[in-house]
């Protein structure tokens, strides 16, 4: 509004000058004057929509022509949006947002005919620049994603969960299996699942303890493991840096053990 009537003013006093020296100056030279200063204020204008927030995501989901991109956070019991991107021909994507530390945030890609289980995509996000690259075939298996140290050490729990994932799984079939033919299962399967989900939680804590100064230390107790021993989340807790105990995470840790605790657990 101020460049708008910083314009208006300069345009007033070209019109002053103008009715001075009418007779001086030619015509044409005065449109190009004023010309040059509507394309001053245009620019100016430009200049003050400057994309504010301290995350700067950008990327690109090759193959979509025609869509909506939907960055979403977790709010009280549902995703609720932060930005929305519509894309017309371009694949490319950017978005400013403001974040008060590391969180947990989801893109979401709105195809405009179906809602498969691969059209979100989560992602540790943390101030800075990020990249997130993509394509519309595999949008979450091919997902390439940079620039935050979080992210890159949840891909690495990811990575290792999911051998004990896979094991549980295979555990589960021979149960079934079992069932299905009317065969005994395996006398032992039990004490290998128990052994599998223990190894599981025990790798899950240690992972959480050797990362106490990032924020996925606290995210992981909260998402995978909040039902362990209230023991190991506080030692989780107290092992925090001050940094990461007055992150999101953080904080919610640390309430979340002191209602545990006062329920008697």
């Amino acid at each position: 509004m101020g460049i708008f009537l910083l314009f208006c003013r300069e345009l007033e006093i070209l019109e002053t000058a103008r009715k001075a020296v009418h007779k001086k100056t030619p015509r044409p030279i005065m449109k190009k004057i004023v010309f040059a200063l509507a394309a001053l204020a245009i620019i100016s204008c430009k200049e003050e929509k400057k994309a504010t927030g301290n995350l700067h995501i950008k990327g690109n989901v090759e193959g979509l022509t025609q869509g909506t991109l939907y960055i979403q956070k977790m709010g009280d019991s549902t995703l609720v949006p932060v930005d929305t991107i519509n894309i017309k021909g371009n694949s490319n994507f950017e978005s400013h947002l403001q974040i008060d530390s590391p969180e947990m945030l989801y893109l979401f890609l709105d195809r405009g005919e179906t809602n498969s289980i691969d059209n979100n995509l989560m992602f540790f996000a943390e101030p800075g620049n990020m990249t997130i690259n993509t394509t519309l075939a595999s949008f979450f298996a091919n997902a390439k994603i940079t620039g935050s140290k979080n992210q890159k050490l949840f891909e690495d729990y990811k990575k290792i969960m999911s051998r004990f994932t896979s094991n549980q799984l295979a555990l589960t079939e021979q149960k079934l299996r079992a069932l299905q033919f009317n065969r005994e299962a395996p006398a032992d399967i039990e004490k290998k699942n128990d052994e599998n989900i223990k190894k599981k939680y025990l790798f899950a804590i240690n992972f959480a303890l050797n990362n106490k100064d990032h924020e996925v230390a606290p995210y992981i107790a909260l998402a995978d493991i909040y039902d362990a021993n209230i023991k190991y989340l506080d030692t989780i807790n107290k092992s925090m840096t001050p940094k990461v105990a007055q992150s999101k995470y953080g904080k919610m840790l640390t309430k979340y053990i002191a209602d545990r605790k006062k329920i008697g657990e």
